[in-house]
């Protein structure tokens, strides 16, 4: 008898790295094997962990630089009420629409994403149509919303640089129609750049982004709250007071107060076109998506609610030029310049990640887009480069797109207001659209999913079409 055979003898040395790579590797087979089903042939490297899809999803809606470029929604509309609570109220009803995109997702994990879905939910009557309206409010939302980041971004960084002031009210920085359309053009183009060339190292910059983030907001509310120079407002103004600017009746003002955090929370779908870059779709970007509203909420009021303990003058707020309050109360809380921008720059530094992360997605969907022949010129968008392991030509498409749409910036100063309106109508749409087909079909195909929800997902379907309603009418 051998002695490997022999009573007492040790069981053969297991390879946990050999082990752990064949698992990986199995995975990632099924889940190429699952795309190869639904009709794709795979070409995407799939890099990316659970951990990392969440990171990445939470890059997206980059709190607090999404709640920061738009502050100015709900301190027009409400006031302290509108900024906190309004938050909330949104914060819960998005988990619902991750919850329901999460379903359909599990079952129909390809880039293509809400198209795709509305395809093959929609009975077949009506599944081209279908699938060719939601693309379209896909595409034009992904694109029309990373053009909103980047040039809310540029508002942002000129806000900031003019917390420095020649004099009493007048920043350093004239921020003139073309310096600012230059700033966007400089950021759109670093953006495309970082993710063209840097996309095996995105999901590492993902992960740093969340822990920066963090690092960032810590910082901010500690020294805000410790400082606050011109005092602190208690709890009942902070939690209770409603104050409206904007002429709307009160309950009218609020509502459209809730387009702050509509916009900051409008990426939550975008994740989906990651698909095929992840080991286990059906499992993973569910899973993220959810997961990530939840850490954006607990973000979003670490943010927020310091803001509103030290905010001073409403009125003066509100009266901005800028459209950008959050500079002018970080600087009068800790009363100096220096410590202002020194607070505003893990923001800032946000703020571009947020961009390299909206670029990334958009090219995705475009290319999964035209990979189906539905853009003009599919032929061309539709490759990939594989030097780089990215659709380069859809993502210059999707760039050279928002460009031209900037320049509209030298014919209207709220030309952010309208790209951002229609990045959240557009997407906003778009989700709605697969959730809607699935619950007046029954939620049939969904039951299949690995994340299926029962009676709570059908519940997460309703709040999801009547909240994708309601935001179309209120951004109209």
């Amino acid at each position: 008898m051998s002695s490997s055979s022999s009573k007492g003898a040790s069981p053969p040395a297991i390879d946990s790295k050999r082990l752990e790579s064949n698992q990986l590797s199995s995975v990632e087979d099924t889940a190429d094997h699952l795309l190869e089903t639904l009709g794709y042939t795979p070409e995407l490297s799939r890099n990316r962990s659970t951990a990392q899809v969440a990171f990445m999803s939470f890059v997206l809606a980059s709190i607090p630089y999404g709640l920061a470029t738009t502050l100015y929604y709900p301190l027009l509309g409400g006031g302290p009420v509108d900024i906190i609570w309004g938050w909330v109220l949104v914060s819960l009803i998005i988990i619902c629409v991750a919850a329901s995109l999460g379903e359909i997702t599990s079952v129909y994990p390809t880039a293509g994403g809400v198209y795709y879905q509305a395809f093959m939910l929609a009975s077949p009557k009506w599944r081209r149509i279908a699938s060719w309206i939601t693309g379209w409010l896909f595409i034009v939302g992904n694109i029309t919303i990373t053009l909103a980041v980047n040039f809310g971004s540029t508002l942002f960084f000129v806000s900031c640089i003019n917390v420095f002031e020649k004099e009493p009210g007048v920043g350093i920085f004239a921020g003139e129609t073309w310096q600012v359309f230059l700033i966007f053009l400089a950021l759109t183009l670093f953006c495309n750049a970082v993710s063209a060339f840097g996309n095996k190292w995105l999901p590492w910059l993902d992960t740093a982004a969340v822990f920066w983030t963090f690092a960032g907001v810590i910082a901010l509310m500690v020294t805000i709250l410790v400082l606050a120079k011109e005092g602190r407002n208690d709890a009942k103004w902070v939690f209770g007071h409603f104050e409206s600017f904007s002429g709307w009746p009160s309950g009218w003002s609020f509502c459209v107060g809730l387009l702050h955090a509509a916009y900051a929370t409008s990426s939550t779908g975008m994740i989906i076109s990651m698909c095929e870059e992840v080991r286990d779709p059906a499992t993973q970007v569910p899973k993220a998506m959810v997961a990530t509203i939840v850490i954006n909420t607990i973000a979003g009021l670490l943010f927020l609610v310091p803001l509103v303990f030290v905010i001073d003058d409403l009125q003066a707020l509100a009266e901005l030029v800028s459209a950008q309050p959050v500079p002018p109360i970080i600087k009068s809380a800790v009363g100096s310049s220096g410590g202002a921008i020194g607070l505003l720059i893990p923001i800032m530094v946000l703020a571009v990640m947020c961009g390299i992360g909206c670029t990334t997605a958009a090219s995705r969907c475009t290319w999964a887009f035209a990979r189906d022949g539905a853009i003009p010129g599919s032929k061309w968008w539709v490759k990939v480069n594989k030097t780089l392991d990215v659709p380069l030509n859809a993502m210059m498409l999707s760039m050279v797109v928002q460009i031209i749409l900037g320049v509209i910036y030298f014919g209207s100063s709220a030309a952010f207001n309208a790209f951002s309106g229609v990045g959240v109508i557009c997407l906003t749409a778009a989700y709605g659209t697969p959730v809607a087909i699935s619950l007046l079909s029954g939620r049939k195909q969904v039951r299949r999913g690995k994340f299926y929800l029962g009676h709570l997902g059908t519940f997460c379907n309703v709040i999801t079409v009547a909240f994708s309603n309601s935001i179309i009418a209120i951004a109209k």
